[in-house]
């Protein structure tokens, strides 16, 4: 049979460790820069074209498209930015997007 002494060390242990899993709050000002670059997305299709050549492999061509699910949702920008500080920092924005 287990004490009650150990009982209760096994407790504030388990209670200890729970709190200390809990998530922080993220630094306002770095969601602010994450979020904005999510809100961007939204706001319409990214891409980038690589063209090139070397001397072992001659010339070169790339392209790439990114389409993201706020964008195809039809989510407004704004919306997106501030629900994501939201989630991530507990808090309203400190500052409105620079889209």
């Amino acid at each position: 049979m287990l004490r009650p002494a150990f009982l209760s060390a096994l407790a504030a242990v388990l209670v200890a460790g729970v709190a200390g899993c809990t998530p922080q709050p993220m630094d306002p000002a770095r969601a602010a820069r994450l979020c904005e670059e999510r809100a961007q997305r939204a706001q319409g299709p990214t891409g980038n074209v690589t063209i090139g050549a070397n001397s072992r492999e001659g010339p070169f061509f790339g392209a790439a498209i990114g389409l993201s699910s706020d964008y195809l949702s039809g989510r407004d920008p704004v919306a997106v930015y501030e629900e994501c500080v939201y989630q991530r920092t507990g808090a309203l924005p400190i500052r409105p997007p620079r889209l």
